[in-house]
């Protein structure tokens, strides 16, 4: 069935992917934005640095690739995953009296039961059942933990190429990822964000248990009483 809008007029074409899909395509949007103004900005920070160190500037190419560029972004895509990964799993065994963000906390085994139980238009794993069905129940947290843990190797790769740059042009020994991944550099880098993460998903459990966002699906229902949990 064409999708329709309020007056009962069919949206084709365009239009219709624009609005199904309006979310995801202005986050995305958002965070190329953000990415190319990380890119630019660091840029020419970059380039600062070397001028005030007697270095020859980088081209714009270079600085996308080379290490200093590259570890900023796995640094924080590792958090990001990490975080969401985790408030994931938390979420499906803890609970927050009043939250929005919280299962209800009357729900039980059986509630969750039904989950597992075939429909039209289920997923296929739900009709296989078995091991399909086991991994398909736990495949967002399998698969934000999976980005966290690649991005977690590429922010150590490119750490480590990033401390070597410097190392470099400072006449110091090169090391190695190991010697890196062990670092209090390493670790520094990676707490001061994940804290941050933690801190942000935190707010967010706690603030809906009293304040409200009408009309968005992360908030309870605008008249809803402060010890309601759940949407």
């Amino acid at each position: 069935m064409a999708d329709t809008t309020q007056s009962g007029s069919p949206k084709r074409g365009a239009r219709a992917f624009l609005s199904n899909n309006g979310l995801s395509l202005v986050l995305l949007a958002a965070f190329l934005v953000c990415w190319v103004g990380q890119a630019v900005s660091g840029f020419l920070h970059h380039n600062e640095e070397q001028r005030q160190h007697g270095q020859p500037e980088a081209r714009f190419g270079e600085y996308l690739r080379s290490g200093d560029f590259l570890e900023a972004t796995f640094e924080n895509w590792e958090s990001e995953f990490f975080q969401m990964g985790a408030f994931v799993i938390l979420a499906a065994f803890l609970k927050q009296k009043g939250s929005g963000e919280s299962k209800d906390l009357n729900g039980g085994k059986k509630e969750e039961d039904k989950d597992l139980e075939p429909q039209e238009g289920s997923p296929a794993p739900l009709h296989r059942g078995g091991l399909a069905l086991k991994l398909y129940s736990h495949s967002l947290s399998i698969a934000l933990f999976s980005l966290f843990i690649v991005c977690f190797g590429l922010h150590a790769v490119t750490g480590a190429a990033a401390r070597n740059e410097e190392a470099l042009a400072h006449g110091e020994a090169a090391i190695t990822v190991l010697q890196y991944l062990v670092s209090s550099q390493f670790w520094f880098e990676s707490f001061q964000n994940w804290q941050s993460e933690f801190l942000s998903v935190a707010a967010l459990v706690l603030l809906s248990i009293w304040l409200r966002e009408k009309g968005s699906p992360e908030s309870k229902p605008v008249n809803a009483p402060h010890a309601r949990t759940g949407k």
